[in-house]
Order: structure tokens, then sequence, then C-alpha cells
């Protein structure tokens, strides 16, 4: 009768959080997955190539999002923390021998690092978490205008090291990690994945709840007993760790970076993304990528087309792209979520029955009916 009791106990529980919040990574991860399979069972590659980088990219927008959604602090250097990763996975994966004929420079204890994939990723994101968590802690007390200032003026000094220090990154010159790709479209579908439940609990967990109230009032959080400083420096580091780890799946997917790969054109891609799809939720992140993706893919086949017709037509991509951020800006500015999350009991309210109250000619009492 007990194990009865617990049974039905945790099928109401499952159920309660099905409905609840908790079903948001659930669809999203299952709409991947779809999406993935049919992609998988078409079998071209080219299409394949770009939903594998896509996924990629769908990674770096939920770390930038898990950031700025939820200390609504606009973080322009976390595309600093993505090239970090970048190269750091890169030298951690390389074999010796191709790191010492390809830099000679470089300093002797990084040539001797060998590591496998896996084990290379996690050092890119602990790398970019390690650099992060050394220099943000001041830069949590800035916000508003003066924050954002700093923020971009850490992004140009990121930039800045890695297309100079020769002995690492190989200066302004092509890393090349040559070889056959590693990550393909079902790691990159893992990863995307564990990010994104992992994004979604750290929103609903008491970390990110503190965090989203330094947002809306920083001034009752610290009334409240917040640590506001706190809050945001570990979300920070967070955030710059998830960038490292996107980053480090990006250099073995493409197998050729530069420092220039990781600057404004990557800024303005990831951020357009986050602010049409809604900054304030994950689902904003999934939902803007998929939008933007699909815009940049139809857009630049257009190109082309004009192209060969004799139309020169470059960058018509990155206009359509800005007005179309600056047009969610003025008319919706939540984006495509609305600052709110996918579940199943949005959908039932965009799609299923709604309960009205009507009153009933033969009694004096309201009742609820079901309407389509």
């Amino acid at each position: 009768m007990a194990r009865k009791t617990r049974a039905a106990g945790s099928y109401a529980g499952i159920r309660g959080i099905l409905k609840g919040k908790g079903s948001t990574p659930l669809l999203l991860c299952v709409l991947l997955v779809v999406i993935s399979a049919f992609i998988w069972w078409l079998n071209i590659p080219f299409i394949e190539d770009i939903f594998t980088v896509s996924t990629i990219t769908l990674v770096m927008v939920l770390g930038f999002q898990l950031f700025m959604g939820n200390s609504g602090i606009l973080n322009w250097s976390y595309v600093g923390y993505v090239g970090i990763g970048a190269f750091a996975s890169a030298i951690l994966s390389l074999a010796p021998q191709v790191k010492a004929l390809q830099i000679p420079v470089m300093y002797p204890f990084l040539i001797d690092l060998n590591l496998p994939l896996p084990l290379a990723l996690l050092g890119g994101a602990l790398v970019a978490a390690f650099v992060a968590a050394l220099i943000a802690w001041p830069l949590m007390r800035l916000s508003d205008a003066v924050g954002a200032i700093t923020q971009f003026a850490l992004l140009i000094v990121i930039n800045v090291l890695l297309a100079q220090w020769q002995q690492v990154t190989n200066g302004p010159r092509t890393f090349t990690l040559g070889g056959t790709r590693l990550i393909t479209l079902w790691p990159a579908l893992g990863v995307a994945l564990v990010i994104i439940i992992a994004v979604f609990l750290f929103k609903e967990s008491s970390l990110g709840l503190r965090l989203r109230a330094s947002r809306d009032d920083k001034h009752a959080a610290n009334s409240s007993g917040i640590n506001v400083i706190a809050v945001r420096y570990f979300g920070y580091v967070i955030s710059a760790a998830i960038g490292g780890l996107a980053g480090g799946l990006y250099s073995h997917y493409i197998l050729s970076i530069t420092a220039s790969s990781f600057y404004m054109g990557e800024l303005f891609l990831l951020l357009s993304m986050a602010v049409i799809g809604g900054s304030m939720s994950v689902s904003g992140a999934f939902f803007g990528t998929v939008l933007v993706v699909l815009c940049q893919q139809g857009l630049r086949q257009l190109e082309l087309i004009m192209t060969r017709g004799g139309f020169e037509v470059s960058g018509t991509t990155e206009i359509v792209v800005a007005v179309l951020m600056i047009v969610f800006l003025v008319f919706k500015p939540n984006g495509i979520s609305g600052g709110g999350e996918l579940s199943l009991t949005t959908l039932k309210k965009r799609f299923g029955f709604r309960r009205t109250k009507t009153l009933d000619s033969k009694t004096p009492n309201d009742k609820e009916v079901a309407e389509p």
C-alpha cells in the first residue's frame, strides 16, 4: 500500500513538473531532436553542415542569454570568452608535433599538452571561466552605460591579446587544427541538449532568481539581503564557461580559426538572436537562433543567385538582420517569446480549450463551459 502511495505521489510530482515550467526544457529538447533527426534523414551534407553550425551557435546564444537575460547587463565581452575557449581547446587537443610545426615559438609546456577531445572541450570551458573569474569581480560593481562600456573595452583587450600573442594563438595568422572533423551533428546536438537543460535549471535556481531580482530592482535586492555583486559574478563566470565550451565545439568543427572569428561580427549575430527571440527566456534564445539562421541562410542564397545574375548585393544579409532587430526592439522589445517560456501550459492556452463563465438562464449561479 505504501509503495502504491509513493508511486502515485511520484507520478503526480512528475505530472506537475511537466504541466508547469519544467516542461520547457523537455519541449525544447524534443523539438531540437526532431529537427536533427529530420536533417539526418534528408542526408544532404550542405544542410547538415548548416544545422551543425547552427546547433553550436545555439550553445553560444544560451550562454549569452544566461547572464544578459537574468542580470539585465549587456555582456559585450562574452564573445571574447568564446574565442578563449576555442583557442584553449584547440591547443589542448592538437598533437604536439603539429603544434611545434605550426607555431615554432609556442611555449614548450603548451606543446607537450595533448588531451582527448572531451577533456579538451572541458579544458577550454574551464580556461574561459578562469579568466572571467580573475577579472570579473570589480566589473560586477558596474551597470547601465558604464558597465556596458567597460565590457566593450574588455572585449577589445581580449581580441588584441588573441590576435597578437604569437606564442599561444599564432598571432594574426590562422590557427589550423587540420585532420578530420571530430565534432559532427550528433556530438553538437548532445552538448546543446545538456546546455538547454543546464541554462533553464540555472534560471529556476536560487542563484538565478536572485540574479533576476538584482535585474528588476538592484536596491530592493540589496535591502532583501541579496549580495548583488556576488550573484552577478557567479552568473558571469558560468556564462563565460558555456561560451568557452561553445568556442571549443566551433574550433573543432571549423578546423581553422583566427581572432577575428570572435569579434564584432559574431557579437552582432549573437545579440540579434537574443534580442529577436527574447533575451529574458531560454525559449527566446532557442527560437531567436532558429529565426535568424533561417533568415541568414535564405538571404545568402538570394545574394548568390543575384550575384550570378550580375547584381552586386553583398552585405544584404547583415542589413536585413539589423533592420529586423531594430523592428523587434521598437515594436516587440521582449522578442518572439515575449519574455515567457514555452511550456505545456502556454501551448494549452494557445491551442487548447479556454474556460469561460456564462450565466445559465435556469439558475442564478455561474458555471464553466468549454469553448474551442
